[in-house]
């Protein structure tokens, strides 16, 4: 088995840690035309090179969610990531498109929670035979 496929290296690790994310507009309003969704999309490449994480794929969907595929060092939580995203596109977004608040209520462009899930080049019953078989001898 090889796990050294996509690895990023660092000055104290070695990693390849992948997210997919998944987050909607408060109440599945369908605003994200493609206008918005270009904008939207430069706001995350950009958001990501500021915070130091990469956004490999970025796409809307339905007009109403956003599908998201980041890499990220260990120091950056999943949490700070979404964080990152949803709160400075959602400050912009309205900035650039006012119009848009006509269609949310309170302010809140996305909706409070989002679907997280990791993604690895290596499956999980690979990753449990690779250490079952580790060499016991010392």
């Amino acid at each position: 088995m090889c796990m050294k496929e996509n690895l990023i290296h660092y000055r104290t690790c070695v990693c390849n840690i992948n997210y997919h994310m998944v987050w909607s507009v408060k109440y599945r309003r369908k605003i994200l035309n493609p206008e918005i969704e270009e904008y939207l999309q430069e706001l995350v490449q950009q958001i990501a090179e500021d915070k130091g994480f990469a956004v490999h794929l970025f796409e809307c969907g339905e007009g109403d969610h956003v599908h998201c595929f980041v890499s990220a060092p260990p120091k950056l939580s999943i949490t700070a990531i979404v964080k990152y995203l949803k709160g400075i596109t959602g400050r912009k977004l309205f900035e650039r498109f006012p119009e848009i608040r006509n269609q949310l209520w309170k302010g809140e462009l996305w909706n409070h929670s989002y679907y997280v899930e990791t993604i690895g080049s290596v499956s999980e019953e690979n990753i449990r035979r690779y250490i079952e078989h580790q060499s016991k001898s010392y």
